[in-house]
């Protein structure tokens, strides 16, 4: 389980949590911080005895960075214990909290997912399975769920898959995870994806699918493939670091300069720059060396932490940039405070022009589904003109992958409008499903006592 979270790194850096169910009994071990700062430690291992576990790793989109968020959440009911950790945003959790609590129910965190373990428990059926699938039935919005029981390991997908989930065996036994990446560590095979709105229920006897709701067409994540997952990860069937690969081959079509080298920003833009030189002929070379003991900016919590992160993380290779036209290729650009600094670094370094190219749209929404995007008048894009965000980072020229250029490099020969085969409402403003906290007049701020970590 460690190895697997420590894979996963990627999906988030501010805590990480372990229960697993051994002795007759659930154990829990929930840290601040990175899977390696506590789950290296054998003696922390030693207090998660047991053949089955879930972790998580904390990325937080809702609730504050304290311990009694940090999932695994797990509660006591009348039908057993329960831990849940969960992956994505439930788009009505605020809501569903308000009316939890006006009728009784205690909350001790600020997490959207303690909602499904009120949900559980005040459903009045006498399986867990089927309180598990009726507390389903009530959210909305982005889940890819992992519950664990006394003697169940439960995983469910939202009807329209927007966040992933896998099965996986090792030695006969299944695991589920967000990306292949976890199951290369440890040595396990890739069974299969979890279908959209599948729940599996995985007990000693194998794996039982169910399907409670309706059939709807999948619409997996595009941002996944743009930048969450890891390059090395198989995601609905397609390899990431080739479909970025392809980004760069799409957006070298689109808005090919003048240039002498192509150039990373590392790492996140390496496979699409490497696709970039391909398609255009331009050398691709090292121009950023990232130090790797320093974290993703993007996915951290505070914008002054951030802005540090930057300086830490990128160092210009002057003796490839020197004199040179370049053409910086990145994923993508969400605020452009991180892209201010990188053109800064390329024109100290003696670079003689800049020009900056992004792998995807304009990203011009916010995401409510599991990818921390700022308020939409914190996006960069969503406020600025092509030419004032040229001009607010100081580059040469400035373009981005059009939305068919992306569709094209995962495989299609546009966007569907009438049925887009992925959300992609970071780009096109179409949300596939209901947003009932931004529609209600509920709160977005919740309380919470101070306390330790």
């Amino acid at each position: 389980m460690a190895l697997g979270l420590h894979a996963l790194q990627h999906r988030g850096q501010e805590a990480a949590g372990i229960v697993s169910h051994g002795d007759n009994r659930f154990h829990a071990e929930r840290r601040l911080g990175l899977v390696g700062d506590h789950f290296s430690d054998a003696r922390v291992i030693a207090r998660l005895p047991g053949r089955q576990a879930i972790g998580h790793n904390r990325y937080s989109t809702t609730g504050e960075t304290i311990l009694r968020n940090v999932q695994p959440l797990f509660a006591e009911l009348d039908a057993g214990g329960l831990a849940v950790a969960h992956n994505g945003n439930l788009t009505n959790a605020l809501t569903l909290r308000k009316e939890l609590v006006r009728a009784g129910a205690i909350c001790q965190s600020t997490s959207d997912t303690e909602v499904i373990l009120h949900l559980v428990a005040q459903s009045r059926r006498p399986r867990i399975i089927d309180r598990f699938v009726n507390a389903l039935r009530e959210i909305e919005g982005a889940y890819a769920l992992v519950a664990l029981t006394e003697n169940k390991l439960i995983g469910a997908r939202d009807p329209l898959g927007i966040r992933p989930l896998i099965l996986g065996e090792l030695d006969g036994c299944y695991i589920l995870t967000s990306e292949t990446c976890a199951l290369d560590i440890i040595g396990a095979k890739y069974v299969r994806d979890i279908d959209n709105g599948e729940v599996v229920v995985i007990t000693e006897d194998g794996v039982q699918s169910l399907r409670p709701f309706p059939p709807q067409k999948m619409r997996p994540c595009i941002f996944e493939f743009v930048y969450f997952a890891r390059p090395d990860s198989i995601v609905q069937g397609k390899s990431v670091y080739e479909v970025r690969k392809l980004m760069g081959v799409e957006l070298a079509r689109e808005s090919l300069p003048e240039a002498d080298v192509i150039v990373p920003v590392p790492d996140s833009g390496v496979p699409a720059a490497i696709g970039f030189s391909q398609a255009s002929g331009i050398p691709f070379e090292l121009g950023i060396i990232r130090n790797h003991y320093v974290g993703r900016t993007f996915i951290q919590p505070t914008q002054g932490v951030r802005e540090l992160g930057v300086r830490m993380k990128h160092n210009a290779n002057r003796s490839q940039i020197e004199g040179k036209r370049i053409v910086l290729v990145d994923d993508s650009l969400v605020r452009g405070t991180t892209s201010v600094k990188i053109v800064k670094m390329m024109r100290d370094a003696g670079a003689k022009e800049v020009h900056f190219r992004l792998a995807c749209p304009p990203i011009t929404h916010s995401d409510y589904y599991g990818i921390d995007t700022p308020e939409r008048e914190k996006l960069l894009a969503a406020t600025h003109t092509l030419e004032q965000m040229r001009e607010f980072i100081g580059a040469d020229s400035l373009a981005f992958l059009s939305v068919d250029g992306l569709y094209r490099a995962m495989g299609f020969e546009e966007r569907d409008d009438l049925r887009p085969q992925f959300t992609d409402h970071c780009f096109t403003g179409d949300y596939p499903t209901l947003l009932t906290d931004l529609s209600g007049e509920t709160p977005r701020q919740l309380s919470l006592i101070a306390e330790a970590s």
